[in-house]
Order: structure tokens, then C-alpha cells, then sequence
């Protein structure tokens, strides 16, 4: 990778003009376009409404959902919005040992954000991407005003590893680093715990993979011989958090089933013929919105509704699978720090609405894993369809 730089502590350049001092993105859309279906973890719940006296319903599903004002919290310093109705979402998936968690390990330190991925949906809303970003990068780690265990004082900015930003400054740190490493502005936000996935998948009746060599991982404590299984809630937790089991042990391996498993969940709620029972459609709503929580304009059965409803269409194989690319840090081989170069692609990629060109990710660590002889990864899917957006790019 000759001629490539590496950094942990450089943010992406923001689009230009002016910061708009509003919270909302672009151009204005209705109710239903400014929903937006994020994996599957949401779908059950979006698609509850229907039918003439389900005034209960939508009490109690609201009632379940979480909602964090994102935009009061971050104010005007973000990235420019641009009307082109393409949409950002970041997805965390929690590590907190607190509660119903606390059977997956012991809570050191307080939460944080054991998995990340920034979605986006093109201004079509027929295809999308994921960019997966490592918990161990290094980044420059903006100012933040610190949780309850900080008190609420400023938290200064500083070099620290990725998943920190959650740990002391909640959804709106995490949304923050993660604008400022883009200069892509997110729309949404939204986050899952572990006891609320694992719920999930079993109320779904859990979800069809395929694996290609044996898993054992005591860490995760998920056992499976190859071939192809009906995962339960606690196996599907378990393969997206396995790493010790599979590959060489590496977060960038665990990224790569997580996206391997999101393709084949998406699979899942798609093949479900959820208005044939409403039974089953009302247990998985109460299931995916007590799963979740949101940001303040996604914190509504009605808002989720729309979401599902308007990107009802995208399936497993419009979605294109990106790490995001990194090296090992020479000085601590625990850490990954981002390739500047390609990094830039794979983000002026998301804020020009294009797909991400294959060059981004060539001689990454994250493509360098054999988790692709364990599962189907799913990175490539996309890929057959040059124009995932409004422009077309070849995948240099």
C-alpha cells in the first residue's frame, strides 16, 4: 500500500458551506421518507399499524421506544446537510453489562459501542450500505459533555479508541465521533442491547446460516458444527460477538459475521409473512421497539412504520457490505488505525451518494480475514449493480 497514509487522529473533511443551525437533514419529506429501515432489528416493529382499533397498540409500542434528542444535544456544529434525499444512519449495538446483560459479562467501566455501522440509503431508497467501523480504530475522539458518570462536564477531546466516544458521552458522542471521522452527517440513530437482540431473534423464530467450517468459542459460548442451522436468540448473539473462535482472533473477523448474519436476518423478516398472523406481528413489534432505542424523530410507532413501509423493497443482495479500511497500529497490535486515503473514498462515496469503489478497501486489513471460509460474508452483493445512488462509479 505504497503511498498510503495512516492516522487516527485526522477527521474527514466536512462537505463545504455553511453549518445549518437546524437539526433536520436536507430536503424536507414527509412522515413516511423521513423513515428509514435500518437492518432488521426494526422491521417487525415498524410494520405493527393496520386495522381499525389499534389505538391500544400504538400506545403501548410507543410507550416501549426510547427516544435521545440527537440534534439538541450535538446543536449547529455538524456536517452540511445536502437536498438529495439520501439518508445516514448510525446503528450501534451496545456491550453494556447492566440488567438482563449481565449474564454476557462482567461491566467494566460502563457500556460501549461493541458494534458500529453507519447505513446508507440511497436517494432512491432501492440500495444501500453498510461501512462497519472497527471498535479498536483510533480516532481523534471530538469534545463531548460526558454522561452521568462524567458528571456532565466537557470531556476534552483526545486520541482514544473508537467505542470510547459511547462509553463517556452516550448516542450523542458516538454520533458526534462519528460525523466528525466522515463529515457525513447522520439522519438517525439507533441502538440495540444484547438481551433485547437475543429476544428478538426468538420471537422471529430465529435465522437460517450457513456455516462452512466448525465454531467453538467459550468466550461467546457458541458451539456449531458446518452446515447450515436455525439459530436461536442465543446463538445468533453468540455468533456476532464470536472472534476467539474463527479466524485469527481479530474484531475485524467478528465485523464480517456480524454483516454475514445481518444479510441472512434481513433474509429472515423477509420470507416471514408477518400480516398473515397478527399474533406474531404484534409480538415481534413489542419485541423490536422494547429492543431499541432511537433518536427523537424516529421515536414512534408511526415514524417506524414509515421507515418500513417506504424501504420495504431493499433486499439482502441491494445492500453492499464495507470495513472500513484499516492497518494494524505498529505500536499496539490490538489497535487498528484508519488508511486515510481509502477512508476518504468510502466517505466521499456515502456524501456524494455513490457506492463504494472496491479500491477503498484493497490491502485492508478487514479484507485480508478468512472469515470467508467460515461464512458467506457478504461483502459483495451489491457490487453487480454499478449505480447504488443518483451517480455511477465503477468499482476502480
Amino acid at each position: 500500500m505504497a503511498g498510503d497514509s495512516y492516522e487516527g487522529d485526522t477527521a474527514a473533511p466536512r462537505r463545504s458551506g455553511g453549518i445549518r443551525a437546524s437539526g433536520r437533514r436536507r430536503r424536507p419529506l414527509s412522515g413516511s421518507r423521513r423513515a428509514v429501515r435500518v437492518a432488521a432489528w426494526t422491521v417487525a416493529g415498524a410494520l405493527v399499524i393496520g386495522g381499525g382499533s389499534l389505538g391500544f397498540v400504538y400506545f403501548k409500542l410507543d410507550g416501549n421506544i426510547s427516544g435521545i434528542d440527537i440534534n439538541a444535544a450535538l446543536g449547529a456544529d455538524r456536517p452540511e446537510d445536502t437536498p438529495d434525499g439520501s439518508m445516514d444512519i448510525l446503528v450501534l449495538g451496545s456491550d453494556s453489562r447492566a440488567g438482563a446483560n449481565a449474564k454476557y459479562g462482567k461491566n467494566e467501566g460502563g457500556a460501549r459501542s461493541d458494534t458500529a455501522m453507519v447505513l446508507h440509503i440511497n436517494e432512491k431508497h432501492d440500495k444501500a450500505s453498510v461501512v462497519s467501523i472497527p471498535r479498536d480504530t483510533v480516532v481523534q475522539r471530538p469534545s463531548c459533555k460526558g454522561d452521568e458518570s462524567e458528571k456532565g462536564r466537557t470531556v476534552p477531546a483526545q486520541r482514544a479508541m473508537f467505542n470510547s466516544a459511547y462509553k463517556v458521552g452516550g448516542p450523542a458522542c458516538a454520533v458526534k465521533t462519528v460525523e466528525s471521522l466522515s463529515g457525513v452527517r447522520m439522519d438517525h440513530y439507533l441502538e440495540v442491547d444484547f438481551a433485547g437482540f437475543q429476544k428478538l431473534i426468538d420471537t422471529l423464530g430465529g435465522v437460517e446460516m450457513t456455516t462452512h467450517k466448525a465454531i467453538d468459542d467459550k468466550e461467546s459460548h457458541l458451539k456449531l458444527k458446518a452446515g447450515t442451522h436455525r439459530l436461536d436468540g442465543e446463538q445468533s448473539l453468540g455468533l456476532v460477538r464470536t472472534r476467539h473462535g474463527v479466524g485469527d482472533g481479530s474484531d475485524l473477523g467478528r465485523i464480517q459475521l456480524q454483516q454475514a448474519f445481518l444479510k441472512a436476518l434481513i433474509d429472515q423478516v423477509n420470507s416471514v409473512g408477518l400480516f398473515s398472523s397478527p399474533k406474531k406481528l404484534y409480538d415481534l413489534a413489542d419485541t423490536a421497539t422494547s429492543a431499541v432505542t432511537t433518536d427523537s424523530e424516529l421515536d414512534s410507532v408511526g415514524k417506524l412504520t414509515g421507515m418500513a413501509k417506504t424501504l420495504k423493497g431493499i433486499k439482502s443482495d441491494d445492500i453492499r457490505m464495507t470495513t472500513l479500511p484499516v492497518a494494524y497500529d505498529p505500536g499496539d497490535p490490538n489497535r487498528v488505525v484508519q488508511i486515510r486515503s481509502k477512508t476518504e473514498k468510502v466517505w466521499s462515496a456515502l456524501r456524494h451518494d455513490e457506492p463504494v469503489p472496491k479500491s477503498a478497501t484493497k490491502g485492508s486489513a478487514g479484507d485480508k480475514t478468512d472469515i470467508g471460509g467460515v461464512v458467506d460474508d457478504g461483502r459483495a452483493s451489491a457490487s453487480a449493480t454499478p449505480q447504488a445512488g443518483t451517480g455511477q462509479r465503477s468499482d476502480d
